[in-house]
């Protein structure tokens, strides 16, 4: 997935602005080659439900499909997921009935409505979170036939549909597999049908306004998928993923995860996606612990700026004259850019990493025990972020470990992780990170995100 964006404007490939603009949302599809159903996942339709686009993003990232095909949306109202707010146009999940086209978010409607609508959708799971835990009987305040976190919604018990019309019978195997592995019995899971179709009382009034009632109209099973506001984002997208995996077992889609499904493996997964790469992996930051601001980050002069985000929820936001990056609803870093004319003659430069030789790619992470060094070349110089050494204006040839460089100067609050530029003359050839670490331990994890950013053609954009 490549975006771009101008100096001043963000532009998505398709329409979008930094200040106030929606933020079109990406289809991503995730075919097997086998026979199977067609699911539709969609989250981050309401932006503080972080759980729901969470979970789909992960799905995304670490989700292979083996059999049959899924569709994912992570990102159907980011503007909303950057604001961490329900809705900046309002609610976006009461906007499936009728609509005025001349509501900022009927474009974004329109698209979503097509998807569902496509023939090869066999069926819709809806991911959102709720406050507190829906029990069919009173508990408490928090926990009681009043709130909607920990459940299953279906808008009745079952629809006239080609497959998967039996939705109450879904529904509980669903619930039943979940809740065979809660962390706490409170978090337990129940169905939750709203009897949309009776239209008998305000909720049920309200639901016949959603994403979910509207694919039942289309004849397509839909399930809405609520964690809890009450628990982690962490922990609601542990639930999610339990939920969703029932669901695929039980619709016949087959497919492999990236980690073990726990609340620890959950959490370095996520983290493990917040990287952005730029005009095809010249450049490449790992932001995971990122420092709060990120200077001097070498960009192409006089063009709009083309990223690849490392997950779905992932966005560059202009402000003044820096970048905002976002993941979710978390701003993680601002970038300050600086602008030159890039050369193309070279893609990677051969280095001395703890004493082996191999060659570097721009846009990758080297990864150094005790000490790198860049092979001198006649043809560029080398600027080490961090190190600094009178009159030495080229850095090639020189040795570096940790103990060399300055700690401000990293890209990490850790000061683990330092740039590498290289440079023709005054031009910008690319970039490579050199990540301080032991031995091995962070290697496997990023060359999997940085081929997962190389990747093109995965990704589409909601038509």
């Amino acid at each position: 997935m490549r975006h771009i964006l101008t100096a001043i404007i963000l532009v998505f490939a398709f329409a979008s602005t930094a200040v106030g603009g929606n933020l079109d949302f990406t289809l991503h599809k995730l075919e097997s080659g086998r026979p199977g159903p067609t699911i539709l996942v969609v989250g981050g339709i309401q932006g503080d439900e972080p759980g729901g686009f969470f979970t789909a993003a992960l799905l995304v990232s670490h989700y292979k499909i083996t059999t049959g095909a899924v569709w994912g949306g992570a990102n159907l109202n980011f503007l909303s997921i950057i604001h961490n707010s329900r809705g900046m146009h309002g609610d976006m999940n009461r906007k499936f009935a009728d609509l005025d086209p001349s509501d900022p978010e009927y474009p974004a409607i329109q698209k979503i409505k097509a998807i569902i609508a496509d023939k090869r959708i066999d069926a819709v799971l809806h991911l959102h979170d709720g406050w507190g835990f829906y029990s069919p009987t009173y508990v408490s305040e928090w926990q009681c036939p009043q709130r909607w976190g920990q459940s299953v919604i279906i808008d009745q018990d079952s629809v006239d549909a080609a497959r998967f019309g039996n939705l109450r019978e879904l529904a509980e195997k669903a619930v039943a597999a979940t809740n065979e592995h809660l962390i706490e019995p409170q978090h337990t899971y129940h169905v939750k049908n709203t009897r949309t179709h009776d239209m008998n009382n305000e909720t049920a009034k309200e639901m016949s306004k959603t994403l979910t009632y509207f694919a039942i109209g289309q004849g397509k099973p839909a399930f809405g998928i609520e964690g809890s506001k009450n628990v982690s984002p962490i922990v609601s997208t542990y639930y999610h993923l339990a939920v969703l995996e029932s669901f695929f077992k039980s619709l016949g889609i087959g497919y492999e995860r990236a980690f073990e499904l726990d609340v620890t493996q959950v959490a370095e997964a996520l983290k493990s996606n917040v990287a952005v790469s730029f005009f095809d992996n010249k450049v490449y930051l790992d932001l995971r612990d990122a420092r709060a601001r990120l200077r001097y980050i070498p960009l192409k002069k006089d063009s709009a700026v083309e990223y690849r985000p490392g997950s779905p929820i992932m966005a560059l936001v202009s402000a003044e004259k820096t970048l905002k990056v976002y993941f979710g609803n978390t701003s993680v870093t601002e970038l300050d850019p600086q602008y030159f004319e890039f050369d193309n003659s070279i893609d990677h430069v051969d280095m001395d990493i703890d004493g082996t030789g191999r060659p570097a790619p721009f846009g990758s992470v080297v990864n150094v025990h005790r000490s790198f060094r860049v092979a001198p070349g006649k043809d560029y110089r080398v600027n080490v972020i961090g190190y600094s050494k009178a009159g030495q204006a080229d850095e090639a040839g020189v040795a570096l470990s940790r103990s060399d460089l300055l700690p401000s100067y990293s890209v990490d609050k850790a000061g683990t992780i330092y740039r590498i530029e290289v440079y023709r003359g005054e031009k910008f050839c690319g970039m490579i990170l050199a990540a301080f670490t032991p031995e091995g331990s962070r290697l496997a994890a990023d060359d999997r995100l940085l081929q997962k950013l190389r990747q093109s053609g995965e990704l589409e954009l909601g038509r």
